[in-house]
């Protein structure tokens, strides 16, 4: 079925149902006090900075030909300014820093509650980067809110952050986690079927928490994360002699063994998921691209030449999976293997 044909179709079945997307803004953390006073300065950490505008975009258009699924929904944007995906619940009061990200998200959800949420015959809670964090963090909670009777689904964009060794053999993400947990005071609200078995700097990380989250969640990846390639797997300073600079900014430029280096941090994501996978209620999309959330990017949402996995775009992918039209589990196959990838491309 083409692309046209498709939207058409979709139109006019009417799906008119009052369906509530909550997005989770992307913006990384802060982990020291340094790093979260200046954050406070910006438009990610405090409501003083946002943009009065922002453009709504492949999941969040209501064009039928650019979001074939939601563009008749009820979208909201929550807005991230906290620096812990909405988790963290302390202050630091000789800096003036308040830690409030978890009041921010039952404050958020109260008031979305109150003008009709409640009242939705479907919900999407989905977000990219820090927010599919988020959406990971909060899916169970976010589904409490309705009765059974609504379709209440998750869906984390570029949310899948991974454990994983640097090229200098440290580990840049653990480091900045265990901050962002401890100074923010993240651990109590995390799950406590983790936290259980795990230190709380591991329940921050999503391979450790998806396997007990119970609402119905599409996990939308690329095997290649652009972000933690340049800022968890080969940071400057996991790579002080510069060997990894040009690789890093284009995978073009990987020698071999670069590229091997890359294949196991695949494999360690796609292994990572088994599990969440083998769940009918589950979805699953990871392209082996060198990209960084790809549902709010019009160009890789739903676009002529959008990234594909067996000739199937993500947004149709979500489509089929979140009204279950059918099973949605697609693993690309190895980089360099797939020509509809959008990789990002940095500059020196």
């Amino acid at each position: 079925m083409n692309r046209e044909n498709y939207v058409n179709r979709l139109v006019n079945e009417k799906f008119w149902n009052l369906n509530i997307e909550t997005l989770a803004d992307g913006g990384g953390w802060c982990n020291t006090i340094r790093s979260c006073v200046y954050r406070k300065t910006t438009r990610r950490g405090s409501s003083n900075n946002f943009e009065k505008q922002l453009a709504f975009t492949g999941i969040l258009s209501n064009k039928p030909e650019e979001n074939p699924d939601f563009f008749n929904w009820n979208r909201v944007k929550v807005r991230y300014c906290d620096g812990a995906s909405f988790a963290g619940d302390s202050e630091d009061k000789a800096n003036n820093l308040q830690f409030r990200g978890q009041k921010i998200w039952l404050a958020a959800m109260e008031d979305l509650m109150s003008k009709g949420m409640k009242n939705a015959d479907q919900a999407l809670l989905s977000g990219c980067s820090a927010g599919g964090l988020a959406s990971i963090l909060h899916c169970d909670e976010f589904g409490s809110l309705f009765p059974k009777s609504t379709r209440v689904k998750c869906l984390a964009d570029a949310g899948m952050f991974m454990d994983a060794t640097d090229v200098g053999g440290g580990h840049t993400l653990r480091n900045m986690y265990e901050g962002v947990v401890t100074l923010q005071g993240v651990a109590k609200n995390l799950s406590p079927a983790c936290t259980s078995k795990l230190n709380p700097t591991s329940c921050f990380f999503p391979q450790n928490i998806v396997p007990h989250i119970k609402t119905p969640m599409f996990i939308l990846n690329a095997a290649y994360d652009s972000w933690q390639v340049v800022s968890s797997l080969s940071t400057p300073a996991a790579d002080p002699n510069g060997a990894w600079k040009a690789c890093r900014n284009n995978p073009g430029n990987c020698s071999p063994s670069q590229i091997n280096f890359f294949q196991d941090f695949r494999n360690q994501m796609l292994n990572a998921l088994k599990e969440f996978s083998t769940s009918k209620e589950n979805g699953l999309f990871v392209n082996s691209c060198f990209a960084h959330c790809q549902t709010e990017r019009q160009d890789t949402w739903f676009a002529d030449d959008s990234p594909v996995i067996n000739s199937k775009a993500i947004a149709l992918a979500v489509g089929d999976w979140f009204f279950d039209r059918s099973s949605v589990k697609e693993t690309d196959c190895p980089y360099p293997c797939d020509k509809s990838c959008h990789n990002l491309l940095f500059r020196s």
